[in-house]
């Protein structure tokens, strides 16, 4: 009897173990499934935010901006690790860690974005943008959406999320005064790697050397280059003052960054939790376009005191810059898109 009282307890012992196993496994599973049907989820999400620039630079301090902000709307259940100044990868690397899921999220030169889609190359247009209030109402328009959520950028992995600035870009350099598209005839300038930026200074009879960021102030000072096209914020940064003498305040281009997301991983993201981190990016980009703003502004004047030469073209000056540039809007107009160019245009 005592033998068939252990076996009968035995039994019914491992009959209630199955059933609160096979109970919590369908918690478990249903709790899986949950966050898959975007409910928020107990373990926390990292993303690893890589960029190039340091700390005190817009790019850097807008980055911990939103760690800050994401942390607080997402009560820490989501924590982004930012690695700047090229801690993780540089700036020729960063679009292939991302690619590859090395980092979930970077902020490159929008530049950067044209070997996965062409249209990219809007910006290198000079004179597109009109003013700041002009690109922040691109910032926000249809025809930007359109390329942050475009098929070549999915296709490859990735969504944009956002925009963030540098400034408008201006001649310099330590030749001559720069008042008129004659007067770039026969110098060589800085540039970033780009076919339309190459095309851009061949119209005026101007050359081009594609110099990496970081051996740009050697090469202007050992007369590699004659000058650059840069924003006063990056004069500053790069002390090209030490090595340039003139200043065209043209603004006859832009340099700005695209804030992009790995998309297997964004999807990944629960909504609720995904709502409260496009939320951080919407504030903190509102507080990175404040500072860039000012930081130009003030770099500026730093650069007038420095003693170099500043030369405002006037509204006729410009009109001949726009004039001479335009052979690059008809070869480029079907690679960009007239949809890009003309949504773009028509937001003026």
């Amino acid at each position: 009897m005592k033998k068939l009282l252990m076996f009968l307890l035995i039994g019914i012992f491992l009959v209630v173990f199955a059933a609160c196993s096979n109970d919590s496994a369908g918690k478990s599973e249903a709790t899986n499934e949950g966050n898959g049907n975007n409910e928020s989820t107990d373990d926390e999400i990292v993303i690893r935010f890589s960029h190039v620039a340091p700390p005190h630079n817009v790019k850097g301090l807008a980055a911990e901006k939103f760690a800050e902000l994401v942390a607080e709307k997402t009560d820490n259940k989501v924590k982004v690790e930012v690695y700047d100044s090229g801690q993780l990868y540089g700036d020729g690397e960063e679009l292939d860690a991302i690619l590859s899921g090395n980092v979930e999220m970077i902020a490159p030169s929008m530049s950067k974005l044209v070997q996965l889609d062409p249209r990219w190359q809007f910006i290198d247009l000079p004179y597109l943008f009109k003013d700041k209030h002009h690109l922040r109402d691109f910032f926000t328009s249809e025809t930007a959406q359109s390329l942050l959520e475009s098929e070549q950028l999915v296709n490859n992995g990735l969504i944009g999320l956002g925009f963030w600035e540098n400034g408008f870009i201006n001649f310099t350099n330590s030749q001559r005064p720069i008042s008129s598209p004659e007067d770039l005839e026969g110098l060589t300038f800085r540039v970033q790697s780009g076919q339309l930026i190459e095309a851009k200074y061949n119209t005026v009879g101007a050359n081009t050397a594609t110099i990496a960021w970081a051996e740009a102030y050697t090469a202007l000072q050992q007369g590699v280059a004659d000058g650059a096209e840069v924003t006063p914020d990056q004069m500053d940064v790069g002390s090209f003052y030490e090595v340039l003498d003139y200043l065209t305040l043209s603004n006859h281009g832009r340099i700005d960054y695209a804030v992009i997301m790995n998309k297997d991983f964004w999807d990944t993201i629960p909504e609720d939790l995904r709502g409260q981190v496009s939320e951080a990016l919407v504030e903190a980009s509102e507080y990175q376009w404040g500072i860039a703003e000012e930081n130009n502004q003030t770099s500026l004047e730093k650069l007038i005191d420095e003693g170099m030469e500043v030369i405002e073209p006037s509204e006729a000056d410009r009109e001949q810059f726009v004039e001479a540039f335009q052979p690059v809007y008809e070869e480029y107009r079907d690679v960009i898109t007239p949809e890009i160019i003309d949504g773009i245009r028509d937001l003026e």
